[in-house]
């Protein structure tokens, strides 16, 4: 049943994701990193959909979750870029390049194999005066050097790099939903006294604007494969770090982990030499969107 619910977790995923790039890359370049980007995709019904699938997705997975453990899950819901691929290839009629294909294919291939070797496991609660959180501070800071190095490159850069510091986002927002609902276990007045559930809604608009933006970007073979490998690997780093979880660090679980990283690097590699054709500029795009 738990396979079942994170593969069916994945699909609903991989549907969000590619409602939500259909929708954004119809948006002007210019409205990038810019919440005005925000509101008008939250005018658009299919983007709405695709939001609405995301959840369902996500809350899947929390069922998932509540059945069994870290590491047997979270390799399964990697899949959801390949569910974005396929779904994707179906929607559109270009196909995808098999560029587009191998890369999607290391990058899931990697993160399925990290994820399955690493198996976080053990933990404890941490409290709001921690300085562990220090760590998810440290990700912050690092996600926003990706932003300012990507404003001077090319689209497919500026994609790429807006999709890692969106999964790094991500991977800090799961942390702190994990938190808020530890302290919301305590009582609503615990939780509303604690920082977490307010840094949970500045981060959670934060990454979902630079998600949009790098489907604005680009197409989604290019903007969602770094964002689905950097969550859960930051999410694995935060649980190591904040709740104090364990990876395994056997001989041949270490080697796997090593393999699963450079597999997730090459991937990006290989999208990142892909065919991909830039979309017009915000003058070039008065007449409309592309077909």
């Amino acid at each position: 049943m738990k396979t079942f619910l994170a593969l069916a977790a994945a699909c609903f995923l991989g549907i969000g994701f590619v409602a939500q790039q259909h929708v954004a890359y119809r948006e002007p370049l210019d409205e990038m990193l810019r919440f005005k980007l925000l509101a008008h995709l939250i005018r658009q019904p299919v983007w709405l959909l695709g939001i609405a699938a995301m959840i369902c997705g996500q809350v899947l997975s929390a069922v998932a979750l509540d059945e069994a453990d870290l590491g047997r899950v979270e390799p399964l819901l990697a899949t959801n870029l390949i569910f974005a691929l396929v779904i994707a290839h179906g929607v559109y009629k270009e196909p995808l390049s098999r560029e587009v294909w191998l890369g999607g294919s290391l990058v899931t291939g990697g993160a399925v194999i990290f994820l399955a070797f690493g198996q976080p496991h053990g933990g404890r609660t941490t409290g709001p005066s921690s300085f562990r959180w220090l760590v998810a501070g440290a990700v912050v800071v690092v996600a926003a050097g990706l932003v300012l190095a990507a404003l001077p490159r090319s689209l497919r850069t500026k994609a790429m790099l807006f999709a890692a510091a969106a999964g790094m986002l991500f991977g800090v927002q799961d942390a702190l939903t994990r938190s808020s609902l530890l302290e919301l276990g305590e009582g609503v007045p615990v939780a509303l006294r604690s920082w977490q559930p307010y840094a949970l809604i500045i981060i959670a608009l934060l990454s979902l604007l630079l998600a949009q933006s790098a489907f604005d970007a680009a197409p989604i073979g290019i903007s969602l494969p770094a964002m689905t490998a950097v969550e859960p690997i930051i999410g694995i780093i935060l649980g190591i770090f904040v709740f104090a979880e364990h990876l395994r660090f056997t001989g041949p679980a270490i080697a796997a982990e090593v393999l699963g990283l450079l597999m997730i690097v090459a991937g990006i590699g290989v999208l990142g030499r892909s065919s991909f054709l830039d979309k017009p500029g915000p003058a070039a795009r008065q007449g409309g969107g592309p077909g």
